[in-house]
Parts: C-alpha cells; sequence; structure tokens
C-alpha cells in the first residue's frame, strides 16, 4: 500500500464528487459558471488514507443562501447516508479571501487546492490568492503557524517519543511535513525538503494500514494495533516498526528546527545587525540569542567544548545553534579518559538544566554527539518499551526523569550522583536475557569512571541503578509496619546518603512514568518507608573540617599573609595564607567576585589564629588572568572595607537577576545541632551563581559570628557549602541561634535568586 493507491483512492473520490456535483446542477437551478467544486487539505494533495475525511471547498459568484443549501445537501446526502465523513466550506472567492487572514487552517488549505468541478476560473483565483497572500503577508501568518505548532505537541505529544503516537497530529507527524512543505512555499527561507520524504512515506503507509486494519478513521497507533500493523508493513515486531517511526519522527523535527531558525534569522536581520558577539567561555560566545561557537576556533584540539556549550545553553535556557552543533559534530574529538572535571562537572551542569536541556540535548544527539561522547547511549535511543504503564520510549522516558530530578536537588547532598543517576537509571533495558536494573548497574559503573567519577561514586551510581525499584516495590507490597521489611532494605542500602539518593530518583521515576505508576497514596507509603529505615540507621553526616598538611602547618607557623596561584589545565589552584580575623573569608570571596573568579571548590580551616585556605576557580573568559600582585592587593583593600568592591560586586549581582534562565528550586538553608563538634554546621544548598560565596560568607559574618573553616563544592550547576561557624567565643552557637541564622541567610539568598 503506497503512493499509487492513495492516487487511486483520491482519483476514485473524485469521479464519484463530479458525478454527484452534476447530478445537484441539473435540480438546483444554479449553473455551471455560478459555481465551483474543489479540493483542499490532504484531499488537494491527493492523499487519502481509507479513512480520511474529504475535504472541500465550494466556491460561488454570490448565490442566494437557501439555494446554496439545497444543492449542498442533495450533493452530499448520498455521501453522508453511507457514513462518508465531509468537511466542507460554502463561500464566495472575497469570503475565502478575508477568512484566510486570520485561519492558519485555511490558508493552509488553499495552498493545496485543486480543482474538481464547476467554474474552473474560480478554483483558479482562489488558488491565486492564497499563494500571493500566503507570500506577500508571510510574516503576520507566522505567528500562528508557530501557536498551532505548540497547541498540537501540548495535545497530541512528540511522536518520536510515544508509545501511543497519532501519526498525523503528533509533533513530528504527516501534519508537520504539511506545515513544513507550506513553509517552502512561502519562499520566504529555502528548507531541506529532500530531508522530509523518507518520513513521509513511511508515515503514510503506517496509516494507510492503520485504517485498513481498524477499519476507522482514527491515527492514533494504540499498542493493541502495533503488532498487526507490523507485520501487515513486514517487520519483524512492533519494536521494529516503533523503533523506524521514532527516528523519522526525529528527522522531521530536525528539519523543522532548521527551518525555523532560518525563518527567524532572516525576521531579525535588522536588529541582530546591532546585536552583539559576548564571549561566554572558552571558543564560545552569545548571539542572536544563541550560544555559538566562535569562527575559527580550533573544535578538533578542544574536546571539551561540546558539552561546554551544552551546559551553558541549558542553563541559560538558549539553543545551540545549528550551525554550531553541526560543526561539533563534523569536528569532533574524543574526551580523554577519564573526562576532565570540567568536563563531568559541564555534563552534570547540562542534565540539571530541567526541561530546558531536552532541546539542546536533541539537537546534540540528532548529529550523533550524546552517542559518541556515551556510546552506551545507542542501544536505548528511539528503543520503545511496550508497557502500559509508560508513555515514552526509553531514551525520552530517562530525560524526563532527569527533567524531574532537577527539581530535587535540594532534598539530596549529592545532586551531581541523583541527576547522572536518573539519565541512565534505565541504561540496561533492551537487551535481551538481562534484567534491565542488575544488568544497569553492571553498565553505569564503568562508564561512571570513564567519566571521571571516583571509584566510590561509581559504585553508588550502581546502587541506585541496581535498586531504583526497590523503594516504591517494597513500599507497596510489603508491610512497612513490620520491622523485617525495614531490616530487608537495609541489607540493601547501605547509607542514609544512598537512602536519599533512591528517594529522590523513586520519585522522579515515577513522575515521569505517569499517574499509573505514581500516585500520592504511593508517594506517601515510600516516604514512610524511607523515614522508618533513616530512623533505624545512621543519619547523613557532614563532612569533617579539613586537616591541613605539614607544608601548610609549617605556613601557619610564620604568621603571615601569602599566596600562591598554580595553573591546573583550565583552573587556577590558589592558596592563602593569612591570620584569621572577622570577615576574612567574605573579603577573599569579594577579591574573587571582584576578579570574576569563579569558585569550583574550596576547603578553608582555621587552626591558632590562622586561616588556611585552598581554592579551585575558573577565570572569566572576557577578563585577564590575575597576577599573584594584583590579587594580593584586592586582599589588602577588601580587609579595610574599599566601598567599590561592595559596589561593583552588587552590580554583577543585580546583572544576575536581569539574566533569563532556568527556573530552579529555591535555595536551602540548614542547621546541624544535634552532632557533637567544636563548631556548628551550617549547609547550603542553592544554585550556583555570580558572588553567591560572598553573599553568604557576608552574610554570616553580619550575624556576628565566626566562620572556622568551610567546604564549598560546586556540583554541576549546583552550589553546596559546608561552613562551620562559632560565637565570638569559639563556641558552637545555641541551637536557637544557629536556627536563626539559617532563617535569615535562606531569606537572603531567597531575596537575591
Amino acid at each position: 500500500m503506497g503512493t499509487r493507491e492513495r492516487r487511486e483512492r483520491s482519483d476514485a473520490s473524485d469521479r464519484e464528487l463530479v458525478d454527484l456535483f452534476h447530478g445537484a446542477l441539473a435540480v438546483s437551478g444554479i449553473t455551471e459558471r455560478q459555481i465551483a467544486l474543489a479540493a483542499v487539505g490532504g484531499f488537494g494533495r491527493g492523499e487519502l488514507a481509507p479513512g480520511s475525511d474529504l475535504d472541500l471547498l465550494f466556491i460561488h459568484v454570490g448565490l442566494n443562501e437557501k439555494v446554496l443549501s439545497a444543492f449542498v445537501k442533495a450533493m452530499l446526502n448520498p455521501l453522508w447516508n453511507v457514513g462518508r465523513q465531509i468537511d466542507y466550506s460554502v463561500r464566495t472567492r472575497a469570503e475565502t479571501k478575508a477568512v484566510s487572514r486570520g485561519d492558519i487552517k485555511v490558508i493552509f488549505g488553499l495552498l493545496d487546492i485543486r480543482h474538481l468541478a464547476g467554474n474552473e476560473s474560480l478554483t483558479t483565483s482562489v488558488a491565486a490568492d492564497g499563494a500571493r497572500q500566503w507570500r506577500r503577508k508571510f510574516r503576520t501568518y507566522i505567528p500562528m503557524v508557530r501557536e498551532s505548532i505548540v497547541e498540537r505537541t501540548r495535545s497530541f505529544g512528540e511522536l518520536a517519543f510515544l508509545l501511543e503516537p497519532d501519526i498525523k497530529e503528533s509533533r513530528g507527524g504527516l501534519r508537520d511535513i504539511t506545515t513544513i512543505r507550506n513553509l517552502a512555499k512561502s519562499e520566504f527561507v529555502p528548507v531541506a525538503l529532500d530531508r522530509l520524504a523518507p518520513a513521509e512515506a513511511l508515515f503514510a503507509q503506517v496509516r494507510d494500514v492503520l485504517h485498513e486494519i481498524t477499519r476507522r478513521s482514527r491515527d492514533q497507533l494504540l499498542l493493541t494495533e502495533q503488532d498487526a500493523v507490523a507485520s501487515e508493513m513486514g517487520f519483524v515486531d512492533a519494536d521494529g516498526l516503533m523503533l523506524e517511526l521514532s527516528k523519522a519522527a526525529r528527522s522531521v523535527d530536525y528539519v523543522m528546527q532548521l527551518t525555523w531558525t532560518q525563518i527567524e534569522e532572516r525576521l531579525h536581520r535588522i536588529s541582530l545587525r546591532r546585536s552583539r558577539r559576548v564571549a561566554i567561555a572558552k571558543g564560545l560566545e552569545r548571539y542572536r540569542n544563541e550560544i555559538s561557537v566562535i569562527d575559527g576556533y580550533d573544535i578538533a584540539a578542544d574536546p571539551g567544548i561540546g558539552l561546554r556549550a551544552a551546559a551553558l545553553a541549558a542553563q541559560r535556557g538558549v539553543r545551540i545553534s545549528l550551525e554550531s552543533v553541526m560543526r561539533l559534530s563534523e569536528e569532533y574529538s574524543p574526551l580523554p579518559v577519564p573526562w576532565p572535571r570540567q568536563s563531568r562537572e559541564d555534563l552534570v551542569a547540562f542534565i540539571g538544566a530541567g526541561s530546558a536541556m531536552i532541546d539542546v540535548f536533541e539537537s546534540l544527539d540528532q548529529e550523533n554527539l550524546i552517542a559518541r561522547w556515551i556510546p552506551e547511549w545507542s542501544h536505548v535511543r528511539f528503543l520503545p518499551q511496550r508497557n502500559v504503564l509508560h508513555h515514552h520510549t526509553v531514551d525520552r522516558h530517562m530525560l524526563e526523569v532527569a527533567v524531574r530530578s532537577a527539581g530535587l536537588t535540594r532534598e539530596v547532598h549529592r545532586p551531581d550522583l541523583l541527576l547522572f543517576g536518573a539519565l541512565f537509571h534505565d541504561i540496561g533495558k533492551g537487551y535481551l536475557g538481562e534484567d534491565h536494573s542488575e544488568f544497569g548497574a553492571q553498565l553505569i559503573e564503568p562508564l561512571a569512571i570513564r567519566l571521571g567519577f571516583s571509584k566510590g561514586d561509581a559504585q553508588t551510581l550502581a546502587q541506585m541503578v541496581l535498586h531504583h525499584l526497590l523503594l516504591p516495590t517494597v513500599a507497596t507490597r510489603r508491610d512497612i509496619d513490620d520491622p523485617q521489611t525495614i531490616e530487608y532494605v537495609l541489607a540493601l542500602v547501605k547509607s542514609a546518603e544512598e537512602l536519599e539518593l533512591l528517594h529522590a530518583l523513586s520519585i522522579a521515576d515515577g513522575e515521569a512514568t505517569g499517574r499509573t505508576a505514581w500516585s500520592e497514596w504511593k508517594a506517601g507509603l515510600v516516604e514512610n518507608l524511607v523515614a522508618r529505615t533513616l530512623s533505624a540507621m545512621q543519619g547523613v553526616t557532614p563532612p569533617p573540617q579539613p586537616e591541613l598538611t605539614p607544608v601548610q602547618l609549617e605556613k601557619v607557623l610564620q604568621r603571615e599573609l601569602s599566596l600562591e596561584i598554580t595553573e591546573r589545565g583550565d583552573v587556577l589552584d590558589i592558596e592563602i595564607v593569612s591570620p584569621d580575623r572577622i570577615g576574612l573569608l567574605s573579603a577573599i570571596t569579594a577579591v574573587f567576585t571582584v576578579a570574576r573568579l569563579d569558585v569550583r571548590s574550596a576547603k578553608t580551616r582555621t587552626v591558632d589564629g590562622i586561616a588556611v585556605m585552598n581554592w579551585i576557580v575558573n577565570v572569566d573568559v572576557n577578563v585577564p588572568t590575575p597576577s599573584r600582585e594584583g590579587l594580593l592587593d584586592l586582599i589588602e583593600r577588601s580587609l579595610v572595607g574599599t566601598e567599590d568592591l561592595r559596589i561593583r560586586i552588587e552590580e554583577r549581582i543585580r546583572s544576575y537577576r536581569r539574566r533569563p534562565g532556568i527556573l530552579v528550586p529555591p535555595p536551602v538553608v540548614s542547621a546541624i545541632t544535634q552532632i557533637v563538634t567544636d563548631a556548628t554546621i551550617i549547609e547550603v544548598r542553592m544554585h550556583d551563581r555570580p558572588a553567591l560565596l560572598y553573599t553568604v560568607t557576608t552574610a554570616i559574618s553580619e550575624f556576628g559570628v565566626d566562620i572556622r573553616g568551610a567546604i564549598v563544592s560546586t556540583l554541576g550547576a549546583e552550589a553546596f557549602d559546608t561552613l562551620y561557624v562559632t560565637d565570638l567565643n569559639g563556641a558552637p552557637l545555641a541551637p536557637d541561634q544557629a536556627l536563626d541564622l539559617a532563617d535569615r541567610l535562606e531569606i537572603i539568598l531567597s531575596e537575591q535568586d
């Protein structure tokens, strides 16, 4: 069943309609010069599937309404009597032109108009009006086209990732192909129509077979029908059919992206001439509201640039320019093994951008970059999972779980492991004879080590994948009140950190799967199970204050300010030793903010009145690397409270607030007072941003307490800071005072976020 059959079906309908038209003329008193019958839409293109509606337009010269109504009924009654589906309109040429100005469906129908019977000059005139109006008024139609695509995606989802897609209406399906062809007819931009043909042929054939098998005009391919359609089309099984449908839909969507990019560029050509290219990272710039590789930059010599671009684009809620994506693919060079730390963090920041990540991920996946970075992805790419609980293909399901995990990063102490584990929790699916959880755990451990995670982190990730179904399964199938149930979980989950990661992953996985797999009742059971298990094990303990090396202890004895800078690849390792004083850490972070040094991690400790600080920082691409002398000068100015530093910092914070970006969970600040230690522990979890550590340390200092030590971590785009504070006498804070400090700090960070 193919193009020839669809054409024959259309020709047969043509002949039937022409006969009915002339029969109605004979009894109506209307002459053939006064009216025309035309096919529009899919019928106009001669693409009738077995269950397709007949889309018709009656064009008249201003006839009496009653006479017209009688004519239309006389013609169409025989078709209605046998159950034929007819979609028709009755208009004059002027009415058609007027209606088409504000109705995208009407103008699209006219672009495929085909004369059937009556006064052919009427049809020709209307066709010419439509084509001319589409080209001349194309800019006014663009918002209508865009809104129609958005609405269809909202209603019907994306064909490439659905287990029961609508072949016609889902994004990437036949309706999108028609839209792309119509965009080409505007002659506004060139369109890669040649890339649509294979997908269009596949979709049309699936639709034909579906209509024949079901004897219905419905275009949604249900699970219960996929085996029969696959068999009729010669596929080995339904999985093979769904795999090809997913590939085809993604190719259509890619052409749509290419086309829209060119349209946007032409629409904004005048304003873009005034656009400024702003360097935002090594080899990358922001231009035309996209992230682009700088012209002439040697991509092959910088293997990490693709992940760097992905992280920046996703975190800022924009795309990588398609030209740059193609360049990244064409000039690709592999990352070293294990991956550099920065590339691993870029991947985590990319995953952690939530829904803004998906479009960037798709463009990279279309150019096969994801599978080059992570070959294990190739197996799950487009992989269907014919399961009534799931709505998406395996790869899209894992993306959706990652999106939901991005909203749970404040619930765990290792957001990087949660995000990475979420994206790869089903990596073991699709291997015959293998339990996907067990095999996935085997796959993810070497994968994580290859990407630069530590052995311990890789083992934690393997446990997450192995047990990602544990909590919901136990919570719904076993008695939570039975102590043996808790003992069972304790035997499998070895730490509170692992438990909180599994809990967050269970929530994200359940929400991404759908209501049939996750509900408030189930969420409550899982939360109860986690609470009981956590009470039976030692809670999450903060890291101990860092220990000093013998060399650092020797510097403590010298009791003077010193600063050393060591370049380590793309980062600077800065060691500062200084006599301690209230506000010292705040002063140092002020200097880093002004010097545009982005703190990636830090460890500080105060011993015998001397503070020893180790900082790992990135340097802003738009400023030169600071010298040792320059930093020392800034530190001395900061220590005496030079006002211009504070003003410059506040300007940078305000500038960041104005920058659009992704939606992130609010900051969380906790005070840990129940652990016996020589200091009170304050934990800050939030999305990283410029001057964050300065804001935190300044607020703590202004509260009238001393910071004795700190461990600062940036995990992808998430900041996790642990600060050890005391009162001015060197004692831990009273519990009420610690909670008050945490509350105030959380309010300050929320106001600036």
